[in-house]
């Protein structure tokens, strides 16, 4: 699999077969993932392959809830978890129904579960003394993700990344260990797909590139 085919056939994947990722196989998408940029190539990524039944159920319970908020949100029609939506008085308040979710409610099935997590000292937060939220940190964890998605893909496997644990941290941290300065970046399902999506829907680039400044003419070759 050529580059082009990997980065324009790379859809989520939330269903897989019972085929087993063997350790092998997981061993080396990290190998290659490895290889992502980093700022100042610190290489702050921590991952915990989740193994243990009673572990996977414990955080699959943390994600439900957080599904449930989710769902609750959107469904009044703004961007759940937006850092436009906080103490908006019209925010729904829990008890949130329960929605069920496949990939979480069977994820002691799943073949392989990975949670990243970052060394917060290794990360320069350009925009940290903005009046808004900082997102640049992130440009040091999340290719590391992708990486080990694009990894899978070229051998034969799905996946999807989650971002459900961060909002539940501190019980996570203290589940898994997370060492002191360190951070829930994502979570990672992998394994081998039901179905393969490969016939992806994205913008085309004349609806989201400029020229000269964000509000220039549309870039077109």
């Amino acid at each position: 699999m050529d580059a082009q085919e990997a980065l324009r056939t790379t859809g989520s994947v939330r269903r897989f077969t019972d085929q087993q990722v063997d350790d092998g196989t997981l061993h080396d998408i990290l190998d290659d993932a490895r290889f992502a940029p980093s700022g100042g190539n610190r290489q702050g990524w921590r991952v915990v392959v989740v193994k243990d039944p009673a572990t996977r159920r414990e955080l699959a319970a943390h994600m439900q809830a957080v599904w449930n908020e989710y769902v609750a949100i959107n469904a009044t029609g703004r961007t759940a978890f937006s850092v436009t939506d906080v103490n908006d008085p019209t925010r729904p308040q829990p008890p949130y129904a329960d929605v069920p979710s496949e990939l979480v409610a069977n994820i002691e099935q799943v073949p392989a579960v990975l949670v990243i997590g970052v060394d917060m000292r290794q990360l320069a937060m350009m925009d940290k003394d903005l009046p808004r939220t900082g997102i640049v940190g992130g440009a040091s964890v999340y290719p590391f993700c992708w990486s080990a998605l694009l990894a899978a893909r070229s051998r034969g496997l799905g996946g999807v990344l989650t971002t459900f644990l961060a909002r539940r941290e501190p019980p996570v941290a203290k589940l898994l260990g997370l060492p002191d300065h360190h951070a829930i970046a994502a979570t990672l399902f992998l394994g081998y797909p039901v179905h393969q999506p490969t016939r992806l829907k994205r913008r085309n680039v004349d609806t989201f590139t400029t020229i000269d400044r964000f509000d220039g003419r549309a870039f077109q070759p």
